[in-house]
């Protein structure tokens, strides 16, 4: 809602307002502006403070504030056309009395046209109301307002210390900028000065906490999760034509390229469990120094009907709102499948994901993983969807003898203690999870005897291990099947 919205609202010969917002102080400010251009009469309400002007309009004579909610609207009934701005009314809405009262209100608008404001950070009007009213939300600040708050926010600081410029370049602050969309104006103005109070100063290392702050104030439940850490592309081994891929879109995806190039949509990475999809997913995020965003397709899933599609929703709006962001779909199938007994649910999520897809202008780059691939919706397939379809094989003897090394130095090994090679080879068909476990068991293995690691004690984890290319090879063969004329290897 902006100043135009309310404006042509006020024309209209709605009598119910619903504003749903945090900012109420933004809202109430707004509303007032609105008013007085209007010549509107117009006070306030709250529970605690009862009823009160907006600084003009009509005043009540007697000594009732009218706090409770019934001899408030009772006192509305009354007054010559005004309008009235009630917060935080929604605890109320389930009395008869106060719904009929508002009905009442709505019914008579054309002898008495009252404007009630129903101001709340969440409302939903009982099913008797509905056709009386329209609903606005607030809008959020645009690229040029949330600098200007920062630049305010910087100049209350410099007036503080005696006016010393805060520290900052550019490019910095327009990724600040970038972190803060979406956020109501009260937020941005609490996130920048915490940004810029605590050193003067607006760095690289700031965005991180912005990121995080900004992902609570939108917390989704356990559908969505921030993921605190990321990787560098240099802790995954192998997959090299998916590194260079991503190289040659970095500057796409980052705008400080040309800026005629569209920004890339999403890869579906499928392949063998542990294969290092989730590995490639984090890294991507660390590379593009983005966030990123994890959507639980298992949680989407809740037994009142419309719950789950609203879920996802919900999700993907956050996601906008979090733009430049990664949003990681993990195991994709789990959400997306037509099989089973919730086919009709998987049906609705998938129409309401390809709209998404199809539609948004936002900058979130989708990261689809899956393990199977056969589960997925031909219609999730075809190419526009994704940029690319990568899959992601068992590693092959190269990729394994990184693998290794990455493993043993993550845990303060010298590689050049062990024989790599002698490993790698023994642990042919091996995925990478598979590789870290193997060590993991050999350092268990070493402490337990207060003794060193060492290549036999790895090896002999190895030669306990059955790996998931012996228990699922018809599985696997199936897989590199379907890739060989389908898909992008990976590596």
């Amino acid at each position: 809602m902006n100043n135009n919205d309310l404006r042509l609202i006020l024309k209209t010969n709605i009598s119910l307002i619903v504003v749903e917002t945090y900012d109420e102080q933004r809202a109430i400010e707004l509303m007032k502006s609105q008013f007085r251009q209007a010549n509107i009469p117009a006070m306030r309400w709250s529970v605690s403070e009862g009823i009160g002007p907006l600084g003009f309009g009509i005043e009540s004579k007697e000594d009732e504030n009218y706090s409770e909610p019934e001899k408030l609207l009772q006192f509305i009934k009354k007054q010559p056309t005004s309008a009235f701005i009630l917060c935080d009314f929604h605890p109320f809405l389930d009395e008869p009395k106060i719904v009929r009262h508002l009905k009442d209100i709505a019914l008579g608008y054309k002898s008495n046209p009252h404007k009630i404001i129903l101001l709340s950070y969440r409302l939903k009007l009982p099913p008797e109301l509905t056709r009386f009213a329209v609903s606005v939300s607030l809008s959020m600040p645009n690229d040029e307002e949330i600098l200007n708050i920062i630049r305010e926010e910087a100049k209350k600081w410099a007036s503080r210390n005696g006016k010393h410029k805060i520290r900052t370049d550019n490019a910095t602050l327009q990724k600040l900028v970038n972190n803060l969309r979406g956020l109501p104006h009260q937020d941005v103005r609490r996130l920048a000065h915490g940004a810029i109070t605590d050193d003067g100063a607006i760095t690289e290392t700031d965005l991180p906490e912005i990121t995080r702050a900004k992902f609570e104030l939108m917390d989704m439940d356990g559908v969505l999760h921030f993921e605190y850490s990321t990787e560098h592309l240099k802790n995954v081994a192998g997959l090299f034509n998916l590194k260079k891929w991503l190289e040659d879109r970095r500057h796409a995806m980052q705008k400080d390229g040309d800026s005629q190039l569209d920004p890339p949509k999403g890869v579906l990475l499928f392949g063998v469990q542990g294969g290092g999809k989730s590995l490639a997913a984090k890294a991507i995020a660390g590379v593009w120094g983005m966030p990123l965003l994890r959507l639980d397709m298992g949680a989407l899933y809740n037994k009142y009907v419309g719950e789950t599609e609203k879920n996802l929703r919900e999700a993907l709006k956050l996601a906008d709102l979090m733009s430049p962001c990664i949003l990681w779909m993990d195991e994709i199938e789990k959400g997306m499948s037509t099989e089973g007994s919730d086919n009709a649910t998987s049906k609705r999520l998938l129409g309401s994901l390809l709209t998404w897809m199809s539609e948004r202008s936002s900058q979130v780059f989708v990261v689809a993983t899956s393990n199977d691939i056969s589960q997925l919706p031909p219609e999730l397939m075809r190419k526009g969807r994704f940029d690319e379809i990568f899959f992601v094989d068992l590693p092959d003897l190269k990729m394994r003898s990184a693998i290794f090394l990455i493993h043993l130095q993550k845990r303060g090994l010298d590689p050049e203690h062990y024989d790599i090679g002698t490993l790698a080879e023994a642990a042919e068909g091996f995925t990478g999870a598979e590789i870290e476990q193997a060590i993991v068991s050999a350092t268990y293995a070493a402490a337990a005897r207060n003794t060193n690691v060492n290549t036999d004690r790895i090896m002999d984890a190895i030669c306990k291990t059955q790996p998931l290319s012996v228990v699922m090879a018809e599985n696997i063969a199936k897989l590199r099947h379907w890739a060989s004329e389908r898909a992008v290897y990976a590596n």
